[in-house]
């Protein structure tokens, strides 16, 4: 089967669950907001999947998922999208090719950071390499991303990388599909705590030398087949302790 516009209805099915997935999984792992903060997948130049508002990310399903476009029209769901995420997500998807899914939470250690005056993710752990040369950071923060404007200036700070923190906001990971960009999320907040709990102890950081960083990053060849497999071990442990996901 396909939709109105050609694409095959079981690949976007499968790009649901994974939302889904990602939704339940976000909550598991501390890093949701209630009902606020959006993940999204372009289906194409004009349209998206996203959150609906009002549900919690603990009870979104597959089929809870809106479809809108970039005008914020909803064309298949029965809940409105947040203000916030048309002009964040929608901008992004089209400012970067590279950014099919994008992820934007307030997630706890990752936020402690764009508070922090300069503060950045230093490449003093192994998860912080992963990290090394890929995150951008908007320094200015304008308050809430309520007009196209400033979601085109949060967007145009992206450029190539894979993720950007926004100042005394949160932050915004992307990827080429769920399962990516999920465990980008995932390791960027762990890479964050690591560095908070170091810095909370008031001692220096153990420096890395430059030469062991890049050489680190090029061991690290296996990300994506890493990230693969652990999102479908994310999806079998719901697949037994929250099966409703997918419906």
């Amino acid at each position: 089967q396909i939709d109105e516009k050609g694409r095959p209805m079981e690949d976007i099915n499968q790009l649901r669950i994974d939302l889904a997935a990602a939704y339940r999984w976000a909550v598991r792992f501390g890093l949701h907001e209630g009902i606020s903060n959006h993940f999204s997948v372009a289906l194409d130049d004009d349209t998206f999947l996203i959150n609906p508002h009002g549900l919690h990310w603990s009870e979104i399903t597959a089929s809870s998922i809106l479809i809108c476009d970039a005008d914020g029209k909803v064309l298949e769901g029965n809940h409105p999208v947040e203000p916030t995420a048309l002009f964040i997500h929608g901008q992004t998807h089209r400012a970067a090719p590279h950014a099919k899914v994008v992820l934007h939470t307030h997630m706890p250690y990752a936020t402690a950071i764009t508070m922090l005056e300069g503060g950045q993710i230093e490449p003093v752990e192994q998860n912080a390499i992963r990290f090394h040369n890929k995150i951008a950071y908007d320094d200015e923060y304008n308050g809430l991303a309520l007009d196209e404007e400033e979601g085109l200036r949060i967007a145009s700070k992206l450029g190539n990388k894979k993720a950007m923190f926004l100042a005394n906001h949160g932050v915004v990971v992307v990827g080429p599909n769920v399962a990516e960009a999920f465990d980008d999320l995932y390791y960027l907040e762990r890479a964050a705590m690591f560095q908070v709990l170091a810095q909370s102890t008031g001692r220096p950081f153990r420096r890395i030398p430059g030469k062991i960083v890049e050489t680190t990053i090029e061991q690290m060849s296996g990300e994506r087949e890493t990230a693969l497999l652990h999102f479908e071990a994310l999806k079998r442990i719901l697949d037994k302790e929250e099966p409703d996901y997918v419906n």
